[in-house]
């Protein structure tokens, strides 16, 4: 076989060479130990809860060291391709921190560009080199063509997606299919000639020559020593139209974009023989793998599951919905992907999770569990740690987007709202009260619009409650200051035989008709409408004395 010359009429228009096509991306001027990483996501629909794991592990590799994190749009699939994902998943990812260096970038005009050296960034658009690297690996015998009709790619199609089944097993239809993919390895130039003249379309597949008897030692960044049967599929590279599959793509675009490692998923872990074989084919120096544990969740028998599209939590634009802030999620993460980020954060607690050196080793080798539990947990002390102005600008603007009325009342008054939520914040031991943004209206609402959510106790005499009520008012003054306040609620409960101190009460509950606690309940409820808010001195202090005295007086009304 000339291999020279099937290679010139599979890609008569193909005159660049390899070398020609290097040129153009020459090594990068990085210190060393720097680290090439990038995330190629296919724009298929949202960015799904695992995708901001390999983007997150890729910026992180990437900045620590000093080097490059870039952005590969992986559009080959056009019938999957969903109008406008790819401009939804560049918004989302930057609103969760996830920032490249270079790659495909939305442009002033809205639409995705190219910044940087290495484009371009969208596969369906280096086309040409693809087929570069096609022919040189005809010229060099290692891939031939298989002609086809419609018909016979479809089984061929069948044969790629059951290649793990042993040829015993395959139906009659895919081992004919098969039976003439292998005949195709020795084609005949004129058989080639024959066919292109007739207009058959064709594949390209790879020339295997591995035994999978044999083994390739091979060591993954997470997953450690492994030992990688040898690849003996001919597999495709070019569709036939000419796009490339991933894994040639994933060769030459990660070679000449000088990708040094690259972080997937482990349900790549069977391809790698057909990678490691095609970087050794092509010449190319294979690079550093980090093939990472699936999101798992547990189902209602406690089982776990992997963390599918349609499960809560999985589209993260769900999370901007619900009202959970960026730093919030990127912490949780962080949480998952290294054992030691919370030992870390405990001893840092001020410093941002960017500050966190973050380690492959300590890595999870098995599923990370999504938490809704934890992931609540760890936004409580996030948002505990933010300042009132941040909070009133983030909780404003989320709600002004997701509920406007709301938004209307916070924005109404800035310096009103952020008094809200300046409640209880800094010190040792801040509030918790807040694990989105959502639950600021349950939280504060009352300080717009008084609704009694919660009820007396039956056990409280009407009379009891009544009595206290107006007796504060009697000596009500926001002049006071919070023990001056306290006092005077004192002396209400003493007022109507209630104990002034707990440990009084505790000691002889009988002597009286309630406690002190209890006299606050009464308080808390006429002007909160809760049995559970922040602290109620400063509550009122907030509201002022009219709105204060009004509620209260309501409720004296209506009991």
């Amino acid at each position: 076989m000339d291999y020279q010359k099937l290679a010139e009429l599979l890609f008569p228009s193909v005159t660049e060479t390899p070398a020609e096509v290097e040129a153009k991306f020459p090594p990068r001027n990085l210190p060393e130990g720097a680290k090439v990483t990038r995330f190629a996501p296919s724009p298929t629909g949202f960015v799904h809860f695992g995708g901001l794991f390999p983007s997150t592990i890729g910026e992180r590799l990437a900045h620590q060291s000093g080097g490059v994190f870039y952005l590969r749009i992986e559009d080959t699939d056009a019938k999957r391709e969903v109008d406008g994902a790819a401009e939804g998943l560049i918004h989302t990812l930057a609103h969760y921190g996830v920032c490249f260096d270079e790659g495909a970038v939305i442009g002033e005009d809205g639409k995705i560009c190219d910044k940087g050296a290495y484009g371009p960034y969208k596969q369906s658009q280096r086309g040409p080199i693809y087929h570069v690297f096609a022919k040189q690996l005809v010229s060099e015998g290692k891939a031939y063509p298989v002609f086809t009709t419609k018909e016979e790619l479809e089984a061929m199609n069948a044969v790629d997606k059951k290649a793990e089944i042993k040829a015993k097993d395959w139906h009659e239809d895919q081992t004919e299919a098969r039976e003439k993919m292998l005949a195709a390895r020795n084609i005949t130039i004129e058989e080639v000639e024959a066919n292109l003249a007739a207009g058959n379309p064709f594949v390209l597949r790879l020339l295997a020559d591995g035994d999978p008897e044999k083994k390739t030692p091979f060591t993954d960044l997470v997953k450690g020593k492994l030992e990688i049967p040898e690849n003996d599929e001919d597999f495709v590279l070019l569709k036939s139209d000419g796009i490339p599959t991933y894994h040639f793509a994933h060769a030459v675009d990660d070679h000449l974009m000088g990708t040094t490692h690259v972080i997937r998923g482990e349900e790549w872990l069977p391809s790698l023989a057909k990678h490691i074989m095609l970087f050794r084919y092509l010449g190319f120096k294979l690079p550093k793998y980090l093939h990472i544990a699936q999101i798992m969740r547990l189902d209602e028998n406690g089982n776990k599951k992997k963390l599918s599209k349609r499960d809560m939590g999985a589209n993260m634009d769900d999370y901007s919905r619900m009202g959970y802030a960026p730093a919030c999620v990127c912490e949780y993460i962080m949480t998952l992907l290294n054992s030691n980020y919370e030992e870390w954060h405990a001893q840092n607690a001020d410093k941002p999770y960017t500050d966190f050196p973050f380690n492959i080793k300590k890595m999870s080798t098995s599923g990370c569990l999504f938490d809704f539990n934890k992931l609540n947990d760890v936004s409580k002390n996030v948002i505990s740690r933010m300042s009132a102005k941040e909070v009133t600008e983030e909780v404003t603007a989320w709600a002004q987007q997701f509920d406007p009325d709301f938004g209307e009342k916070l924005a109404r008054d800035p310096a009103f709202t952020e008094s809200i939520f300046a409640i209880g914040r800094g010190g040792k031991k801040p509030r918790k009260d807040l694990a989105t943004w959502a639950d600021a209206k349950p939280y504060m609402g009352f300080f717009f619009d008084f609704v009694q959510e919660d009820q007396y106790d039956e056990k409280f005499d009407k009379a009891d409650i009544k009595t206290a009520l107006a007796n504060f008012l009697t000596t009500y003054d926001t002049a006071d200051d919070m023990n001056g306040w306290f006092e005077k609620v004192k002396a209400v409960a003493r007022e109507i035989g209630y104990a002034d101190d707990m440990k009084a009460y505790k000691a002889e509950p009988e002597s009286y008709r309630g406690s002190i606690a209890d006299v606050s309940m009464f308080l808390r409820v006429a002007v909160t409408g809760k049995l559970n808010a922040p602290d109620l001195y400063t509550v009122m202090q907030i509201l002022g004395r009219d709105e204060t005295v009004r509620r209260i007086e309501n409720m004296i009304a209506t009991l």
